[in-house]
């Protein structure tokens, strides 16, 4: 290929209007689906988000003799033979469950996820379609080039420099060396019945990303880069596996949650931690995973879910919407609670959609599940009303210091009286 050609398919769109025109006289039988990752939601659009869903596609490769183009605007082009649609539908349903909470999955936009294109019967409108990508990258180029030259990026929230690999390798080494346990946060999960007080059932334990921002890299953002930050939260779940396999602190050692990666489920760091956890003990320790590490790799996931409850332990999925229990089985999943988000439009839902809510959480238990982020009374009313009997957040961190104030006053007076 001379230099003047490849200087001319220097983008993955210039590469797909390339790809289409030598299909233009083998197209029988082919098709392709353009999946619209750059209509997402901004946090829908992170880096880690845009690998699961071309890893998806790649998986699809081997199994349909595909192609895959990722756009420079994150956008997916999947180019295959018509007999390996039902593998392609299947990787659009995962890819719609771990975005269901986005307007352009549930609906909210005149617009769909993603475009079939029977090539044969299509082939001039996949053809406009490449080069509309074609010419938007270029608008692309320009307008990121305007924007490095001013150094202007509106759209990101800027709260210090972005974190580096230099900058993680030595907050490892002063993660190995401090005293985590000041940093070491609990917050209380309640059983609300009725008119009876909360009752706490454990306390989830965390160690606080803020507080160590502002205690080891207080000019970094620690967020800036999603695959550094998910590094770090793997060192942090080390650090948390340690402190908590050394700790003699009931409220810790108790009934407890912890928030892990499944990367460290399957790491030493964990057999460690089990090797000393009592037997007796292990039923009290609740690992709650994110459904998003979840459902990145299930083969992962499964494995050290099966290990997890064969040694005693219980799982929890954190990450729960509306939108997304409805269409998760817990059983087959195989965790034994399930957190639910709490959103203040939740209070608005039409009948159609409470109703179908409502049945996914009878499906799963009325001791299955947990509203969490429960920073006002009326999240606790919502709850109560739809079968729910347990909550986290602020406002139950509340009512449990009011009934521990009350009870302490109480019984002081009762004593005073007795004197």
């Amino acid at each position: 290929m001379s230099d003047s050609k490849k200087k001319s398919l220097s983008s993955p769109e210039s590469y797909l209007v390339d790809y289409i025109r030598r299909l233009e006289h083998h197209r029988l039988g082919i098709a392709a689906v353009h999946v619209k990752i750059s209509k997402l939601l901004r946090i829908n659009r992170r880096e880690h988000h845009v690998r699961n869903a071309t890893g998806s596609f790649d998986a699809l490769v081997p199994l349909t003799n595909g192609r895959v183009f990722t756009m420079t605007n994150n956008d997916i082009v999947f180019v295959f033979p018509m007999s390996g649609r039902d593998e392609v539908d299947s990787a659009i349903f995962k890819l719609k469950f771990l975005f269901t909470d986005d307007p352009l999955i549930n609906g909210e936009l005149d617009e769909d996820f993603n475009d079939f294109y029977d090539i044969e019967k299509q082939f001039e409108d996949f053809l406009n379609l490449a080069r509309r990508m074609v010419q938007e990258n270029k608008e692309i180029r320009t307008a990121s080039g305007a924007a490095a030259r001013h150094d202007d990026q509106p759209d990101q929230k800027r709260e210090g420099m972005p974190l580096t690999p230099r900058e993680l390798s030595r907050i490892d080494e002063a993660l190995r060396r401090a005293d985590m346990s000041n940093m070491m946060r609990r917050q209380a999960i309640c059983a609300i019945i009725g008119d009876a007080q909360p009752q706490q059932v454990f306390n989830e334990l965390f160690i606080s990303i803020k507080d160590l921002q502002q205690t080891l890299m207080p000019n970094f953002n620690v967020t800036s880069n999603r695959w550094l930050f998910q590094h770090l939260t793997e060192i942090l779940d080390k650090r948390m596996l340690s402190l908590l396999s050394k700790t003699d602190d009931s409220s810790v050692s108790g009934s407890v949650s912890i928030n892990l990666n499944v990367s460290t489920l399957l790491s030493p760091d964990f057999l460690a931690f089990d090797d000393n956890v009592k037997a007796g003990q292990r039923g009290t320790i609740v690992l709650e995973l994110q459904k998003m590490d979840i459902f990145a790799d299930l083969s992962a996931y499964f494995f050290a879910r099966d290990f997890c409850r064969e040694r005693g332990y219980r799982i929890c999925v954190d990450g729960m919407s509306p939108h997304t229990l409805p269409f998760m089985d817990r059983s087959k999943l195989g965790v034994d609670m399930v957190k639910l988000i709490w959103l203040a439009n939740m209070a608005e839902m039409d009948e159609d959609n409470l109703e179908e809510l409502k049945t996914a959480i009878r499906s799963c238990g009325e001791t299955r599940v947990i509203l969490c982020r429960c920073d006002d009374e009326r999240a606790v009313q919502w709850g109560r009303s739809n079968g729910i009997t347990m909550f986290q957040g602020r406002h139950v961190e509340h009512l449990l210091t009011e009934h521990t104030r009350a009870k302490n006053s109480g019984i002081g007076r009762r004593s005073g009286g007795a004197w």
